[in-house]
């Protein structure tokens, strides 16, 4: 009697990249977390926190005989092996920190490294908890590729009770745990429909 071969899903890589240079940073927090729930769940998933701070402020005179410095290099290697992309911003002036702006200038320039990946936005701050720098961050994403989740929508106000962060940014809040457990769910089933097409 042959035994039958199960083949074991692959992994989805997710890039999980912070619009804050803050260690202690409420949205580096979030992706910390989203770390955390990947490697505790069975849900076929790998997030990795892809750090943007070695990136030189976009500056196409930086591009050399068709090559990138270094890190820039090392970066867009990153995001081209990931299947979907995490992001994670606070809301500067109504709009993305620019650090993660710099990173997605860098990732689309020629080959554009987006393009047609899945991805999702979480954010943490004050009043609308940065839903203003998500909605600037889907205009962006149309222009670089991006495919959105579109539900559920991930907004934390950090500032009202009960506490969501610890004085070293790391999200400690139950509830918020699972509605960013099901960010990386919806985030999962929409990566999987898009490699099927």
């Amino acid at each position: 009697m042959e035994s039958a071969v199960v083949a074991s899903p692959a992994v989805i890589k997710v890039a999980a990249i912070c619009g804050s240079l803050r260690k202690a940073s409420f949205n580096r927090g979030l992706l910390r977390s989203a770390v955390e729930i990947s490697e505790r769940s069975a849900n076929g998933m790998q997030v990795e926190l892809i750090d943007v701070s070695p990136l030189p402020m976009i500056n196409t005179d930086l591009e050399v005989d068709g090559r990138f410095p270094p890190a820039v290099e090392a970066f867009r290697r990153k995001v081209l092996e990931a299947d979907s992309i995490l992001f994670a911003s606070p809301e500067y002036n109504y709009s993305v920190a620019p650090p993660l702006k710099n990173a997605i200038d860098w990732g689309s320039r020629p080959p554009n490294v987006w393009a047609g990946k899945a991805a999702a936005i979480v954010s943490a701050g004050g009043g609308f908890g940065g839903g203003r720098a998500q909605y600037h961050l889907r205009q962006i994403g149309v222009f670089v590729d991006l495919h959105f989740i579109n539900k559920p929508e991930f907004v934390v106000n950090a500032f009202q009770p009960p506490t969501k962060f610890d004085g070293e940014g790391n999200l400690v809040d139950p509830e918020t745990k699972e509605r960013l457990k099901q960010v990386l769910q919806a985030l999962h089933r929409l990566t999987l429909q898009l490699q099927d097409r």
